[in-house]
């Protein structure tokens, strides 16, 4: 909770601060690449430092948290928090960092509003940061603590025991412990992070859904290759496909990500497109492991059904489940999959039962048109969960 003398600053600041938040997130980072390049290097994503989307996510989830502090003052944005969270803990930060990132954040907001930063705004922009800053932290420190790992010690060595060519542009990797134990479980939906070193002596790290159930002795990720086009090629995707081998030893977190399949028995909407279909599959096949009678409404939308990741074991693990169904659209269908409707995905087209709770995963437009689709058709937006491959555009555009 912001005190009483920080949130009338706030609230008469915010709309400037959120103006030139985005000039204020481009000369923090540069700050803090300029006196810890080694962060850049091995910690993060090159690719979304060149294209801006990093400095877009940091802007909104700061925007959108202080935004937050104003209008709803007793409550804690858990929901933001526990995204940035899991991601934070996949990559190994630790609480020490977040001491670096305020002194080169509070210098950026100085640079760029010069004398409109009074001692008083400073010391409020200070208090959102730390009320943001240590709800992380604390947050942070109990996925450490249940994944049974110190602060930071996230990393391990795996062996790709398979490799197999799922499409023209993604492969799936089934990784085991050198020694033969069985790896740790983890929560459907999850996602592990990968850190390999390029030719240049970077370790650049990726995130990528486990995409097969909890409970076995081995995981399963699933790597599509980022294409080069108007944007560079993906870094960590490219060298997966190209170099990583059956035998070859991978850098491993343990699992995080909370976009997990909820208990109970209520009814599921699992709504994906491309290869945002991991995390689904790998609730679809943990329910279909445990012979669960949940309704489920499994939505799919593709390319075309070469392009589809998985495709056969979508359906396989489907028809597994005694009360799932499945909805394929495909911009391309062609003659391969006679039952799918050709286009863009259309929920409008779904029978949804009462009282379901929904997961979307995929391109940032798909997610966004399914989800004012369902709250149009009276799902509440508590009910729509997301899992957004990439820097977290979405961030207080809800």
């Amino acid at each position: 909770m912001l005190s009483e003398q920080s949130a009338p600053v706030i609230r008469a600041t915010l709309p400037a601060v959120g103006a030139a938040i985005g000039e204020i997130a481009e000369r923090f980072y540069h700050r803090l690449f300029t006196n810890h390049p080694e962060l850049l290097r091995d910690l993060f994503n090159r690719g979304n430092q060149a294209n801006g989307e990093q400095q877009k996510a940091l802007a909104g989830s700061i925007a959108a948290f202080a935004g937050m502090l104003l209008e709803h003052p007793d409550t804690r944005p858990d929901a933001l928090l526990d995204r940035i969270a899991h991601k934070h803990a996949s990559l190994g930060i630790t609480s020490d960092q977040y001491k670096i990132v305020h002194r080169h954040l509070s210098a950026a907001i100085a640079e760029v509003l010069g004398d409109a930063v009074t001692p008083e705004v400073a010391e409020a922009w200070d208090e959102v940061y730390w009320l943001m800053a240590n709800a992380l932290i604390a947050i942070e420190a109990r996925l450490y603590r249940e994944a049974g790992v110190a602060e930071g010690e996230v990393w391990q060595r795996l062996e790709i025991a398979e490799r197999h060519e799922v499409t023209p542009d993604v492969v799936s990797f089934v990784l085991r412990r050198p020694d033969g134990r069985p790896l740790a479980s983890f929560r459907p939906g999850q996602y592990v992070s990968v850190q390999v070193e390029l030719p240049d002596g970077a370790r650049q790290i990726r995130q990528y859904s486990l995409s097969t159930a909890p409970g076995r002795p081995q995981w399963r990720i699933t790597v599509k290759r980022v294409v080069g086009g108007e944007e560079p090629e993906g870094e960590v995707s490219t060298w997966l496909h190209r170099n990583a081998r059956v035998g070859d030893e991978l850098t491993v977190s343990v699992p995080f990500g909370d976009l997990v399949l909820p208990e109970g028995d209520g009814p599921l909407l699992l709504a994906s497109a491309g290869i945002g279909s991991t995390p689904m599959l790998s609730m679809l096949d943990h329910l279909a492991t445990a012979g669960s009678p949940r309704p489920v409404t499994v939505v799919h939308a593709d390319r075309s059904p070469a392009d589809h990741a998985h495709r056969e074991e979508l359906r396989s693990l489907v028809r597994a489940c005694p009360r799932a169904e499945l909805h394929l659209w495909y911009e391309e269908p062609g003659d391969q999959a006679p039952e799918a409707a050709s286009g863009q995905a259309d929920i409008g087209a779904v029978e949804l039962p009462e009282g379901l709770t929904a997961y979307l995963c995929g391109p940032l437009p798909f997610m966004r048109s399914t989800r004012a689709d369902l709250l149009a058709r009276g799902v509440p937006a508590e009910a729509v969960h997301y899992e957004v491959f990439g820097p977290d555009l979405w961030l207080g555009q809800q």
